[in-house]
């Protein structure tokens, strides 16, 4: 409990914390963790509270393809997309804050990965290549973004025509998790903030100890 007071004060105190609200939802926006969160991102504990190979064995990833990891901070979740795309496939590793692309990088470098690709986005932009990815992976990112419907319409644009959109978010509907509204959200609202931009909501999967798996299918 102490490590997460210290990660929640860290987002409320980082210079890219949003304060708006969603037109559709009303849902608040929440804050971009810092690079000096970025332990937190590697806790022990994650491996328990969200079972990252569980996660991507539910969601199926398929050896040869380009995935993008946005938000992907210190590559938590990108090294493991790495290994499974395999050295046919790359992974597009996206964030908006360059501390966290070194740190990501250095991590590669360590696990010897060479087909990953740190992409320096923008807040409205991913800045991804057009038509080119066969999955996008948000983990715990989507409910932080400030422009959600520009980042949304720009990831569509990044995605191939039988390209998958696959968020994954903690339940707001299970009162039991121990996160902050803020950082949680329902099965209704992401439905109801995805689809209008160009996306309908495929499959939700339920297989994880907190958080809802959510994959969008291009309309």
């Amino acid at each position: 409990m102490r490590k997460a007071v210290c990660v929640f004060l860290i987002l409320l105190s980082s210079p890219l914390w949003a304060q708006g609200v969603h037109p559709i939802t009303g849902r608040r926006y929440a804050g971009v963790m810092g690079p000096a969160g970025a332990d937190w991102l590697v806790r022990p504990e994650r491996e328990a509270e969200e079972q990252p190979d569980a996660a991507l064995d539910a969601i199926g990833i398929a050896k040869g393809s380009t995935a993008a990891d946005i938000g992907a901070g210190a590559g938590y979740m990108t090294w493991r997309l790495a290994e499974r795309v395999g050295p046919a496939g790359k992974v597009y590793a996206n964030d908006i804050q360059q501390k966290m692309l070194d740190l990501l990088k250095k991590n590669m470098e360590q696990r010897k990965l060479t087909n990953v690709e740190t992409v320096l986005g923008a807040q409205d932009d991913p800045k991804l290549p057009a038509g080119a990815i066969d999955m996008v992976l948000l983990v715990d990112v989507y409910h932080e973004f400030s422009e959600p419907q520009l980042m949304l319409r720009h990831i569509r644009e990044s995605m191939k025509p039988d390209g998958r959109l696959v968020l994954l978010e903690y339940r707001a509907e299970d009162p039991k998790v121990p996160i902050r509204p803020e950082h949680k959200m329902t099965v209704a609202q992401a439905k109801a903030e995805v689809e209008p931009e160009g996306f309908r909501l495929d499959r939700v999967l339920e297989t994880l100890p907190r958080q809802h798996i959510l994959i969008f299918r291009k309309n």
